[in-house]
């Protein structure tokens, strides 16, 4: 500097003298330490007074050097404390390591001494002013104003609007949403302000007030959405509509107003503003009672907020019904106006189904609309998507599923489509005693499949065993009628083992079933049954089926006592009597040999046998001469006669009936058949007659089939002929079981060849033909041909004309036939009227009509009735003639007759011309001229009905048409020996042939109108108009009747006709009220047996407790369902009410108190399913006190009777009812039981149920009887609630117990030791179903939705609850889940252990928690101030989060210069430079220092001596340099291509990313990358060591895989250039 500048300067500066120069470090330099002033890192200006100016001698001489803190400056901690050379293994014992922890722990001890302490909250509420008008309109449009920031208007806010007019005030001035929300919540901060102290202050109650301030709001608004009303009928009143939507302007206002409600209500539910379960309650409710003009508006405001209804079912349940209720209204009013409220209605129901399937159980809400709600939860979007989207198939697969799974589970509480039961043994069994009993002339045997398993694939042992023994018990037991039995189990068992050529079933294997059976069956051993089971072994011997042999060597082998009669023991055994009684049909010397030996001994010359075949021949040879070349009978004998001479044959052992008749009878008779055309034809037909009644009476139909067999191959007379035909149609049934209807066809056929090619034909024999054939075993030819014989026969007797022939009304010449003696005279009469009138369609009918008028003369002829009847029998032989005269017969012509014009005609005939006319009717049905059926139909039935009919204002009773007709009907179907004529003896071939047409009586299709004229013969009892006489013979023809063994084999074949034929005259009202007991009687005489009544009282008390004979189970269930029908229309009438009342509280009582078995149950169930009405409510209500008398009754001392027999005995009974109310539910049936009653049942259940779940919480043992008496209460409650009726007060807190329990009972079976998924399961349903029901009761006008649900908390569940059940538990909590800002809080305290204790959770106080607005920055720099104290100002103190000061500062993330024109660049580069004075707990994270140093340019290179300027204002010569402009414009502004995902997707919204990065200093080696990548290592493993718990996502996990490589190091390495991305 020269003097003249020094001079000007000194002269320019004036009095003003410059300053001191001090030498200050660069702003970004901290200071080494807080308090003491020790200077600054690397910073050592000059000043006065330094070591280094003091003049001592030691500087002069030796020149100024600084003592060393420590000894050493290179040696360590352990080189100071272990000098010696095993300094190293001594470092790291536990001495050494315990002093430097001691150090290390008084190092952080006397920092926090010093640390500052948090201050205390300085948080005040801005209070509230009152302001006048204009202020308050100046502060609103203040607050409007988003230019005015917050903590200017946050000292105070203004007082006065509350309510609507507050929301109405900030939407007028259209405040924004997040300020209107800060004002609001200010306002409601200084409203609960004077309540925080009080002691039961509760912080979401005002949340609670102002949801109703805000809900009010806009149901208000919505209030304003009416439609128009309907017109009132009758009054011309011209009305006017204008809605608020009507108009635009009213329109823009309304939607504006409401638009900004619904913005502020997101933040208001978002924060806990308004309280979500009081929101959401009054959107379920205003769901339920708005208008379809407003239903558009809630359904949208429902769709935002769903997801939080969706987490309790007390708001999803009456959600979904308001939703079910709004879709009906909408598509049965508007179907096609409302489309998009239709579908968004729809996907709220759906997106609810796939979230809370749960909220659908309801049982009578999913009962009522399942029909409508499933379509639409179903409906099939799969067609709109794309072939991918994978997402709508899952979607509709889990929609699918839920629908199912509702079904089930509704199903399953309503007792509806209960699985149906298998075929367990007494069910199985009452099947195929059906199958066996429906065995008839008309069965196919080969189409039965008897032992065929249709229940499972895998045919077991057990099974056919099972089978096999109800077939065996079948074919003996006395309880079943028919000889057929015998022969139909033999043929079913041989067709199956031919079916399964012997895979199945050995005949080893078979031999030892039917031993076992024999020898194990108590049916076998009775005595009654000996020869009906030794019929079965022999027939089963004779096909090969049973050993005898083997049978011999078993009971031998098995040392089987008593089986001779020589021993002298008194009781033998039943295998004894079995030898002595099977039947032989073919055996061995050898075999006869050992059967003598075990029965008489050896030594026996003679045995009983020998005696009783010799006495069964005499009485053989007695009665059929005949066949022994004796000479026949002057007089045959009768049926009792023969059996009177034939009695030692009758009752003969069965083996020495089938040897006599095998071996010495038929083999007599067949050399006889062979000569037998030339003895008197009358003689042969006795004969044969004889012996078919001794085979028939004696069962032995195999050698009677061989004789009828035998005789007609071998006769030629065609009388012998249809005698034999006769045999074949009165056991038709036998030989369809014995299977042998194809070789009776075959012979039958052969002989019609026969007689054909002798030029005659049979007209019975064709018929027989066709009857046993069925179009089963004659080939298409045969058949044909007999089609064809049958046409050319018709075409002889009546040939084709163009002009039929008159006949005239009258014809003498039959009236004269009475007088004409000779025997040829009928056959010429009626050849002769044939020749005359054959081509006449009607000759037939009028010669009938003709007889019959005669025949009422004869009785004026003479008034001898030997004389009369051989009259009658000339007649007959007469119309015999003309039926054989008649293509078709006489038959129907007289049937026309009798219900045509002929009905005169039969009232006129007096007694003496009936007893003529009954000689003429069994005449020709002996013969076959006349058909039964036909007699009955036309002669019979009409004059019961006349007779049932009968009142007094009736014209006289034709008393003689009644008696006749009633006789005529004991002669043709109940007496067993039928005399035609009084003058003639009986005749066993008109015996035979009676029998034989009575047989169609009892088959299809006339039995059906047998059974029908039953009842009519009851009115005719119970008619007190008739005289004694006939009602007395009506009712011994009807008990006569029913108690026939003919009459119940067909009853038993088809039980449902004799049902249907008693309700038929109940149905058309033919009977009166009084009836219906006698018409039940009635019914047990057909169904019933002498020996054991099968009414529900005898069923019921008869037999063992737990035994059901199947045998008569059948005809039980029809008497057991016909009483319940009679009784219940008997209850229909109050005359018969009381009555029938008390008879079904008998019958019920006396049900419910039997103990049963299941399969009795289902058969109980079974037969009352069809039940209504007042039966039905009769029946469960006594079903249900049945079941409270066993739970309620006191446990004696010493009983047995525990809980767990109580729940199997009310076990069976609720088996019966759910059955019985299946099919009444299935159809909707609404009954109306006691309402005291099922609240009895009701608290018997609670008690029970509390008793549970007072065991299961002493016991910690899992009880599976325990576990079954919950799951059965369960059940029983289920039943009950099924039944709607009316609550009492008492019985809404019986089910508000059950609530509690089940509850209870849920926690229990959810986890721990009694874990079980199926009870839980089942509880929860029923638990859902409780609180349905006392919801739909509850008679509150704004019901609480949660008020019968559990009021637990979701800290009271058990631990380790699976997460499904979890959720599902939540579901029933009144509580929503918490608010997002208190989500996971929890209050915290540490014990005296130091050990940190969790408390309650943190509630949420949105009013109490208001926004921090801030304060304006007070300075700005690098540097933070001097005053660093921390400001506890919030609303939300840090106490509560147990802050403490660390003595660290941070540094803010945008560091702002001193100066403010200094650009961001060189601000960073200055962050950069701090950051490396600052330690590892304080320093920035991974992610941000990653950021900082990768994605910015490389630092700077500092060259010395190019600075630049520097301002005067504290920058010295030490300060930031700045970075040329060519090196500036040589860097890449590009992020690096080696960042994170995460930096990648950070750095395209961070506008940090485009400025460049001040690196990491000019002289940092090419490795500092690496190098850093080892810092951010340590760093965190640093981290991992104190301990803090990271999240998944923090930034410390950032893999930073490469760095930005300086321009120079670039140039040292060719690097191949990465393409860049298209």
């Amino acid at each position: 500097m020269t003097k003249n500048n020094a001079k000007r300067d000194k002269d320019s500066q004036g009095d003003h003298p410059l300053p001191i120069y001090e030498c200050h470090p660069p702003a970004w330099v901290p200071s080494t330490h807080r308090v003491a002033d020790v200077g600054y890192p690397g910073f050592d200006p000059p000043h006065p007074g330094q070591e280094e100016d003091v003049l001592s001698d030691v500087n002069i001489k030796a020149g100024f050097s600084q003592a060393p803190y420590v000894q050493s400056e290179h040696a360590g901690a352990v080189e100071s404390r272990f000098p010696q050379e095993s300094k190293r293994s001594q470092l790291f014992d536990d001495d050494n390591v315990t002093a430097l922890e001691t150090i290390m722990h008084e190092v952080f001890c006397r920092r926090s001494q010093y640390a500052p302490v948090v201050p205390a909250s300085t948080f005040k509420i801005p209070s509230r002013v009152t302001l006048n008008d204009t202020r308050r309109q100046s502060w609103f449009a203040d607050l409007a104003n988003p230019d005015v920031p917050l903590h200017k208007l946050g000292k105070s806010v203004p007082h006065g609007a509350k309510g609507h007019d507050l929301l109405d005030l900030l939407q007028t001035n259209n405040v924004a949403i997040p300020r209107a929300v800060w004002f609001l919540r200010v306002f409601g901060a200084n409203e609960t302000a004077g309540l925080r102290n009080k002691p039961n202050f509760n912080p979401t109650q005002y949340s609670i007030d102002w949801t109703n301030v805000v809900t009010g709001y806009i149901r208000k608004q919505l209030g304003e959405i009416a439609l128009p009303s309907a017109p009132r009928p009758g009054l011309n009143i011209k009305q006017t509509f204008k809605g608020v939507l009507s108009d635009s302007e009213s329109r823009e206002r309304w939607v504006s107003r409401f638009n900004y409600c619904l913005q502020l209500l997101r933040p208001f539910y978002a924060e806990g503003l308004v309280d979500r379960r009081t929101f959401l309650t009054w959107l379920v409710q205003q769901m339920s009672g708005c208008n379809l003009a407003q239903v558009g508006f809630v359904a949208h405001l429902a769709d935002q907020y769903l997801d939080d209804m969706l987490t309790s079912r007390a708001l999803s349940k009456p959600f979904v019904d308001a939703c079910i209720a709004k879709l009906t209204e909408i598509r049965t009013f508007l179907p096609d106006q409302l489309t998009r409220l239709d579908a968004l209605l729809k996907s709220l129901l759906q997106r609810i189904c796939l979230t809370l399937p749960d909220a659908f159980v309801s049982p009578h809400t999913w009962a009522n609309s399942a029909s409508f709600v499933v379509p639409i939860l179903s409906n099939d979007n799969s067609s709109n998507s794309t072939p991918g989207d994978s997402r709508t198939r899952e979607t509709q697969r889990v929609l699918h599923h839920n629908i199912s799974d509702i079904q089930r589970r509704t199903d399953a509480m309503l007792f509806r489509n209960l699985p149906p039961r298998l075929l367990e043994r007494l069910g199985s069994m009452v099947v195929d005693i059906q199958i066996l009993n429906s065995i008839s002339s008309t069965t196919d045997m080969s189409t039965i499949e008897f032992f065929s398993c249709t229940v499972t694939d895998n045919y077991s042992t057990s099974t056919f065993y099972n089978k096999l023994d109800t077939l065996l018990t079948w074919s003996v037991t006395p309880l079943q009628f028919g000889p057929h039995r015998t022969y139909a189990a033999v043929f079913l068992l041989s067709q199956y083992r031919q079916r399964t050529a012997r895979r199945e079933v050995s005949l080893s294997a078979l031999q030892d079933y039917l031993f076992d059976w024999l020898d194990t069956s108590d049916v076998a051993a009775e005595s009654g049954n000996l020869r009906s089971v030794s019929a079965l072994f022999g027939k089963l011997v004779k096909d090969g089926l049973f050993d005898y042999a083997s049978y011999l060597q078993r009971l031998v082998a098995r040392g089987e006592e008593s089986l001779s009669y020589a021993q002298s023991t008194v009781s033998g055994s039943k295998h004894r009597e079995f030898l002595r009684w099977i039947p032989l049909h073919s055996t061995t010397s050898s075999l006869s040999h050992q059967r003598k030996i075990i029965l008489y001994g050896a030594r026996a010359r003679e045995t009983p046998e020998d005696i009783c075949e010799r006495a069964m021949r005499r009485e053989v040879r007695a009665v059929i001469p005949l066949v022994f070349g004796g000479t026949a009978l002057l007089s045959p004998p009768t049926i009792s006669a023969l059996r009177e001479c034939c009695g030692t044959t009758l009752q003969a052992p069965r083996f020495e009936q089938v040897k006599m008749f095998k071996q010495w009878l038929l083999p007599n008779y067949n050399k006889f058949a062979a000569v037998a055309d030339a003895y008197d034809e009358s003689a042969v037909l006795r004969t044969f007659s004889i012996v078919a009644e001794l085979l028939s009476y004696t069962n032995c139909y195999g050698s009677l089939l061989e004789l009828s067999l035998s005789v007609l191959c071998q006769t030629s007379n065609p009388q012998i002929v249809e005698v034999v035909g006769e045999v074949f149609h009165r056991f038709a049934t036998v030989w369809t079981s014995m299977g042998c209807t194809g070789a009776i066809t075959t012979a039958l056929y052969s002989a019609h060849v026969g007689w054909k090619n002798r030029g005659m034909r049979v007209r019975s024999l064709l018929a027989l033909l066709i009857q046993v054939d069925a179009g089963r075993h004659l080939n298409e030819s045969e058949r044909a041909q007999i089609t064809a014989d049958i046409s050319s026969f018709t075409h002889a007797l009546a040939p084709d004309t163009t002009d039929p022939g008159h006949v005239p009304e009258h014809l003498p010449e039959i009236l004269l036939l009475a007088d004409d003696p000779k025997p040829d005279a009928p056959s010429i009469l009626a050849n002769g009227l044939w020749y005359k009138y054959r081509t006449a369609l009607d000759w037939g009918w009028k010669v009938w009509d003709n007889t019959i008028a005669s025949m009422r003369q004869v009785p004026l002829m003479t008034p001898d009735i030997d004389k009369r009847h051989a009259i009658a029998l000339r007649y007959a032989q007469f119309l015999l003639h003309i039926d054989q005269h008649l293509p078709a017969g006489l038959d129907d012509h007289v049937l026309q007759w009798s219900l045509g014009t002929g009905k005169g005609e039969i009232l006129a005939l007096t007694a003496d011309a009936w007893d003529v006319c009954c000689v003429v009717l069994l005449f020709l049905t002996a013969h076959g001229a006349l058909s039964t059926t036909s007699l009955l139909r036309g002669l019979v039935y009409p004059a019961w009905h006349i007779c049932a009919n009968a009142t007094e204002y009736s014209a006289q009773l034709p008393s003689i048409f009644v008696q006749s007709a009633n006789g005529l009907f004991d002669r043709l179907i109940l007496h067993e020996e039928i005399q035609i004529s009084s003058s003639a003896p009986s005749s066993l071939l008109d015996t035979h042939r009676i029998h034989s047409r009575r047989q169609n009586v009892f088959r299809e299709p006339h039995f059906p109108q047998l059974v029908e004229e039953m009842p009519t013969l009851l009115l005719i009892e119970c008619n007190e108009i008739i005289p004694m006489e006939l009602r007395t013979m009506a009712k011994d023809l009807r008990v006569r009747t029913c108690e026939s063994r003919e009459f119940r084999q067909a009853a038993y074949r088809d039980l449902d006709v004799i049902r249907k034929a008693f309700e038929q005259p109940i149905q058309s009202g033919s009977i009166g009220e009084a009836l219906f007991e006698p018409l039940v009687n009635a019914l047990k005489v057909i169904l019933s047996d002498s020996s054991e009544g099968t009414d529900v009282n005898a069923f019921l008390t008869s037999r063992s407790p737990s035994e059901l004979s199947p045998w008569r189970l059948a005809a039980t269930a029809v008497q057991l369902q016909f009483g319940l029908r009679q009784l219940g229309r008997a209850m229909a009438h109050d005359a018969t009410k009381q009555a029938a009342s008390a008879s079904l509280d008998k019958m019920t009582s006396m049900l419910f108190h039997h103990s049963m078995a299941s399969d009795e149950a289902y058969f109980i169930a079974q037969t009352a399913r069809d039940i209504d009405g007042p039966v039905a409510e009769k029946f469960f209500n006594n079903g249900f006190k049945s079941i409270v008398d066993i739970f309620a009754r006191a446990i004696l001392p010493g009983s047995r009777d525990t809980l767990f027999d109580r729940v199997d005995r009310a076990g069976e009974l609720l088996r019966v009812l759910s059955h019985v109310a299946e099919p009444l539910r299935t159809k909707g049936v609404i009954l109306h039981l006691d309402p005291l009653v099922q609240e009895r049942l009701s608290k018997v259940i609670l008690e029970t149920l509390t008793t549970i779940a007072t065991m299961l919480s002493k016991s910690s043992n899992t009880s599976h009887e325990v576990k079954r008496c919950a799951i059965f209460l369960a059940r029983l409650l289920q039943f009950n609630l099924g039944f709607t009726g009316p609550w009492s007060t008492s019985c809404t807190e019986i089910h508000e117990g059950l609530t509690a329990v089940l509850f209870r009972l849920l926690l229990v079976y959810v986890t721990g030791a009694h874990f079980d998924p199926v009870a839980f399961s089942l509880l929860a349903d029923t638990l859902y179903f409780v609180i349905d029901e006392l919801n739909s009761h509850s008679k509150s006008g704004t019901p609480d939705l949660f008020r019968f649900y559990p009021k637990h908390l979701d800290s009271d569940l058990p631990p380790r609850i699976p997460a499904e059940f979890h959720a599902q538990l939540c579901s029933l909590l009144p509580q929503l889940p918490p608010n997002d800002a208190v989500k996971g809080l929890v209050h915290a305290y540490r014990d005296p252990s130091g050990q940190l204790t969790y408390g309650t959770s943190v509630q949420n106080r949105p009013w109490e928690w208001i926004e921090n607005l801030g304060e304006p920055p007070a300075e700005t720099g690098l540097r933070p101030g001097s005053d660093s104290a921390i400001k506890n100002a919030t609303s939300l103190s840090l106490e509560f989060f147990a802050a403490r000061p660390t003595g660290d500062h941070i540094l803010r993330t945008s560091v702002r210069g001193p100066n403010e024109d200094i650009p961001d660049l060189e601000n960073m580069r200055l962050e950069g430079d701090l950051r490396t004075f600052e330690d590892g707990l304080s320093a920035e994270t991974v992610y941000t220092r990653d950021w900082r140093e990768t994605r910015l340019e490389a630092h700077r290179d500092i060259h010395a001596g190019v600075t630049e300027n520097t301002s005067g204002d504290g920058s010295d010569d030490l300060g930031a340099l700045a970075i040329p402009p060519a090196q500036i414009h040589s860097m890449s502004r590009r992020p690096s291509p080696a960042s994170s995902v995460r930096s990648r997707e950070s750095a395209r919204g961070s506008s940090a990313s485009l400025r460049l990065s001040p690196g990491l200093g000019a002289k940092a080696p090419l490795s500092a990358v690496s190098e850093t990548m080892e810092d951010v290592e340590a760093g965190i493993a640093e981290v991992g060591v104190i301990g803090h718990k990271r999240k998944a996502e923090t930034d410390d996990e950032v893999e930073i895989i490469e760095g930005p490589i300086p321009e120079k190091a670039r140039k040292g390495k060719t690097v191949k250039p990465r393409p860049r991305r298209k």
